[in-house]
């Protein structure tokens, strides 16, 4: 079962999005907040493993939570954040505080239920409209493809598909790899290629030229 706090300051939306979570077999909204630090302590009570929370709220915004959350110590839920406001500033600062996805507010139902197992698994997620934004910013810097040079070809094929957008359990599935040996290549790409997180492997994988916009 998917433990999941959901912060959001709108009564509406919060409700809405608790009536497509409460029709789920394996989700469990185990607490509601509607402003920041409502949701820091519903976070530190209910140990969720997902909490979700929007950008703009009252007394605490949802970046200074994400932060606070991911600075407590391990194990820390996932925290995803979904919002209207898609300012590269929110984004990167989202990525940068540790949120395992980003999601803006017109994903579907089927989008945000994915999102929520993905992150609950450990992995980041990020919507091809965010990937496009990173990409966009990203791609000014000077060439990176020497960073590939001491990659095996199962490590780019890897990193070509985390550059697609795939999970690793999607992975898996397109390299007919076990979901554990994924996480070893991943780990090695991460390692070789100096990488802090799955965004910045998405970053580079359109960088290097693994991935061109538009694929």
């Amino acid at each position: 079962m998917i433990r999941v706090v959901l912060a959001e300051d709108h009564a509406l939306v919060r409700e809405g999005f608790r009536a497509i979570l409460d029709l789920q077999d394996d989700i469990e909204v185990v607490a509601e907040a509607e402003d920041g630090l409502q949701a820091l302590t519903a976070s530190a009570k209910h140990r969720p493993d997902v909490v979700i929370v929007d950008i703009q709220m009252p007394r605490l915004d949802g970046l200074t939570v994400t932060e606070r959350i991911k600075a407590q110590p391990e194990p820390t839920p996932a925290v995803l954040v979904l919002t209207t406001f898609d300012r590269d500033d929110y984004v990167f600062r989202a990525l940068r505080a540790g949120a395992a996805g980003f999601l803006l507010k017109d994903v579907t139902r089927n989008q945000l239920l994915h999102a929520i197992r993905v992150v609950a698994a450990g992995e980041e997620l990020l919507s091809p409209t965010i990937t496009r934004r990173l990409v966009e910013r990203f791609l000014r810097s000077p060439a990176t493809s020497g960073l590939l040079d001491d990659l095996t070809q199962r490590e780019r094929d890897v990193l070509r598909l985390v550059g697609r957008g795939l999970s690793n359990q999607e992975i898996a599935a397109e390299l007919v790899l076990g979901e554990a040996t994924v996480k070893t290549h991943l780990g090695h790409v991460f390692t070789k290629c100096g990488l802090r997180d799955r965004a910045q492997a998405v970053v580079l994988a359109y960088e290097s030229g693994l991935v061109a916009p538009g694929t």
